[in-house]
């Protein structure tokens, strides 16, 4: 969104993340990250540690519920996302403002860790590859047959263990883009 303050932040999870429900049903995962930037010290030739940004983040829907089964305490992760103010009052009736993250993207950090992706089975609607409602009408369908086309074209170069080789979405709306408001490369 323009004017948005646009942040990455590379850091380690305080706590396991919270994964809680809306009334409507949305899922929102929230976690602090701290992040230490560390100078080195020519004079001491030692490497010192700078004070600590503990940033309290939030990300939604199908991202949260992912994170809230892949992220532990302790992870070290990136992640990217709007830099948000939101005040409250205190019990004691004190006006406070806060800095929190509203995360577009995360992931582990492989600088010191490996991962092993598991492509997840995405639901058919909306905001699934080639969700809407097909309001497009020929160009959902031939979105349709170019992404069949080019899922078959695929499947003989993929490795056996590939978790991209096969089609997550198998629904009848697989392979185009779609035409919903929130329909989604796939990519």
């Amino acid at each position: 969104m323009a004017g948005d303050t646009i942040i990455t932040v590379v850091g380690n999870l305080t706590a396991d993340p919270e994964l809680r429900f809306t009334p409507s049903g949305a899922a929102v995962a929230n976690f602090t990250i701290a992040s230490t930037p560390r100078t080195f010290d020519r004079q001491a030739n030692d490497w010192k540690d700078g004070d600590t940004l503990f940033l309290r983040a939030s990300i939604w829907r199908e991202a949260a519920e992912n994170i809230a089964e892949t992220l532990t305490k302790g992870t070290r992760v990136v992640a990217q996302g709007r830099l948000k103010s939101r005040s409250y009052d205190t019990k004691e009736g004190e006006k406070r403002t806060v800095m929190e993250l509203e995360v577009d993207e995360v992931g582990p950090s492989l600088r010191y860790a490996s991962a092993k992706i598991t492509r997840t089975q995405r639901n058919n609607n909306a905001s699934s590859i080639g969700g809407g409602n097909n309001q497009g009408g020929a160009g959902s369908q031939s979105g349709q047959q170019g992404g069949q086309q080019r899922d078959q074209a695929w499947q003989g170069q993929q490795p056996a263990d590939d978790p991209w080789g096969a089609p997550a979405n198998t629904g009848a709306n697989a392979g185009g883009w779609g035409s919903g408001p929130d329909a989604e490369p796939p990519f």
